[in-house]
């Protein structure tokens, strides 16, 4: 197989010891059942739960019907990540998306999704995730007006610098931080919950009643209502990023899918009938912030203990999408794909630090730029434009390549359902509302192409970058890394 072949050719994947019988550098196997569940519930729970069930209402125009749309939501995020489980378990490299793609599309394609996740999607989701951590963590500070944009930025930017020290340091003291913080955003959507329920048990169930009236029809309204809800579950793919760094992960890989999330879907489902039961449909559509209104109405003097829940929700959501994204760019540097000094790690932390500052020195530049407003379905399209590319390469393997080995298998419906869902979330805002915002972002992707051809095409290296890559290394203490041979 044309998979097999590429393998074979590329010394990485050789048994032989290149390091001529010493100890091959590469990056450690700490992430258990427990991390990779954290990994996954911590970076999904982030600000979206907060912030979006105003905007899945708005473009759905009822309660039932949005509440609909996060259960699909969560039935999609399933899906797809039982569909990336399989190819977790063919291709047991870390990488995501761009491993997946390179392997069976090549290296063209891989590159493009390189390029545009590493200098674009990775740093700008990071960026906005940052941004909404800092407005939560100062709104005490400035009671009864908003914050200046100034010290908003400066938080998100301290927040980027905190994360990148936690994750070059120790891949344990990251995971450790993972947990705590997975830990406490899950206590404060039970109160959440547990509140909803009390005020249900009491009688609040007005929002429910004629749930269904007037639902809004258009294809592009329901495409963008699951951009907002999706984004809420964005973080289901990312134990994919860090196949190399599980224990045992043809068993962790589809276990701790399977336990995160349901379990972040049941609990979204439930925060939003809390949100419904304590306002009504025209108040959550005219709150700024859903958590901080609901925390207003139901807790009272102790509503300052949802900004606090909100604030470290979003900043363990960024530590997990710091940790998987910095792997992306790693992951493509030691295929060649980006300049080598990011294909290295530290040679005693052993954790992929110059990829972690490159990641890192992005999301600031974004921060500084600007704020993120339409981030939302920015991203979304960009994401399900490649997700739905890495599920049409499973569904090659199933049907061109089944003897390839693997311990877990999905049925191929399953994968199908999720193609067609990524076909319809990519093309029904575009037919039903063109913005020309999508056409920057796909001449963004294929300016890729002035890159590739002279620098990984023909492989031409000018000699003063192999000067800077050099000097680098000595400055940063890192070191060539190799991965497993399995």
């Amino acid at each position: 197989s044309t998979m097999r072949e590429r393998k074979a050719t590329d010394p990485l994947h050789s048994s032989t010891d290149l390091t001529e019988g010493k100890e091959k550098l590469r990056l450690k196997q700490e992430v258990g059942l427990i991390s990779g569940v954290s990994l996954i519930a911590g970076t999904m729970i982030g600000s979206g739960i907060f912030m979006s069930p105003e905007w899945v209402l708005h473009h759905m125009g009822n309660p039932a019907s949005s509440l609909l749309i996060w259960a699909a939501c969560g039935l999609l995020a399933t899906f797809g990540a039982l569909s990336y489980a399989e190819l977790g378990t063919i291709i047991k490299e870390s990488g995501g998306e761009y491993i997946y793609i390179l392997r069976i599309f090549g290296s063209f394609p891989a590159f493009l999704f390189a390029y545009t996740s590493v200098i674009l999607v990775r740093p700008a989701g990071l960026a906005a995730v940052c941004l909404s951590f800092a407005e939560y963590a100062i709104a005490p500070f400035y009671p009864g007006c908003s914050s200046p944009q100034v010290a908003i930025k400066c938080t998100a930017a301290a927040c980027i610098l905190i994360l990148t020290i936690i994750n070059c340091l120790n891949v344990r003291l990251a995971t450790s931080v993972m947990n705590i913080f997975t830990a406490a955003k899950l206590l404060a959507l039970l109160v959440i919950v547990v509140g909803g329920l009390v005020l249900l048990a009491k009688g609040q169930t007005q929002s429910f009643q004629n749930g269904f009236q007037g639902t809004t029809a258009g294809i592009g309204a329901v495409g963008v209502a699951f951009y907002q809800g999706l984004w809420s579950y964005d973080g289901w793919n990312n134990l994919n990023y860090v196949t190399e760094e599980l224990k045992k992960p043809e068993v962790t890989l589809p276990r701790a899918l399977m336990i995160a999330i349901p379990l972040v879907t049941c609990l979204y489902l439930l925060v939003n009938v809390s949100y419904l039961a304590a306002m009504t449909p025209s108040e959550l559509l005219s709150s700024g912030a859903v958590a901080v209104t609901w925390g207003d109405k139901v807790l009272g003097s102790w509503a300052w203990l949802i900004s606090l829940s909100v604030a470290l929700s979003t900043f363990g959501s960024s530590n997990g999408t710091f940790f998987s994204g910095g792997r992306v760019c790693y992951i493509a540097a030691r295929e060649g794909h980006m300049p080598d000094i990011l294909s290295m790690a530290h040679v005693r932390r052993l954790t992929p630090s110059p990829a972690l500052l490159f990641t890192s020195a992005m999301s600031l530049i974004m921060i500084i730029s600007g704020s993120f407003t339409s981030i939302v379905n920015f991203f979304s399209f960009m994401a399900w434009l490649f997700y739905g590319m890495t599920i049409s390469g499973l569904l090659y393997l199933k049907i061109k390549k089944p003897e390839l080995p693997r311990s877990y298998k999905v049925p191929i419906i399953i994968p199908i359902i999720v193609l067609m869902a990524a076909v319809y979330l990519v093309l029904a805002p575009i037919i039903d509302q063109p913005q020309i915002e999508i056409l920057y972002i796909v001449l963004f992707i294929f300016s890729g192409i002035i890159f590739y051809f002279p620098l990984v095409r023909f492989k031409y290296h000018p000699r003063f970058l192999q000067r800077v890559t050099l000097h680098l290394q000595l400055l940063l203490e890192v070191a060539p890394t190799t991965r497993d041979a399995n």
